[in-house]
């Protein structure tokens, strides 16, 4: 059975020692999803925001968020990211975030993604928040993860589970 590997034989906290693992391309991509009202997503299409585009701001943050990871999560490795993507599409009932991450590296970019797709969903949610306090940040997670030693990992299909209802207009 795996165990939790940020734990040392004592049962204290460590960073994981990545010295000896292989250095090889790695990718990552996850989702997340922020709730609103009708009158929101409307006044997102218009674009009547004084702060701004919300997608466009989102997305920069995402990207933004992502380099930073380390300082984000404290026994995160910083690591060399060579792509970032973060995408943002307005849904009927809210907004879709999803992001991709790949680095060439000793451990995995599954952090960078989550937090990619976070930081862009608090970002819509603050550019959007003196419209609706109550928009919800949900569905956040890990839709597939490639290379390195625990090998690939694919999320089960949108259709097989429950999910935010969305579709683009």
């Amino acid at each position: 059975m795996p165990k939790l590997s940020h734990y040392g034989t004592r049962g204290e906290v460590q960073m994981v020692d990545v010295s000896a693992k292989q250095v090889t391309t790695r990718t990552s991509k996850a989702h997340a999803f922020v709730t609103m009202k009708p009158r929101v997503v409307a006044a997102v299409r218009r674009l009547k925001n004084p702060k701004g585009n919300p997608l466009e701001v989102a997305r920069i943050a995402g990207i933004a968020a992502a380099k930073r990871t380390a300082e984000w999560i404290p026994l995160c490795h910083p690591l060399p990211l060579t792509h970032i993507d973060v995408t943002a599409r307005l849904c009927e009932n809210g907004v879709e975030l999803h992001s991709t991450v790949i680095a060439t590296a000793q451990t995995g970019v599954e952090m960078e993604a989550l937090v990619a797709v976070s930081a862009a969903a608090l970002t819509v949610y603050d550019m959007c928040k003196a419209l609706d306090k109550g928009m919800e940040i949900t569905d956040i997670h890990l839709v597939e993860k490639t290379g390195g030693k625990s090998g690939d990992f694919h999320r089960e299909k949108r259709s097989q589970r429950l999910a935010p209802r969305g579709r683009q207009r």
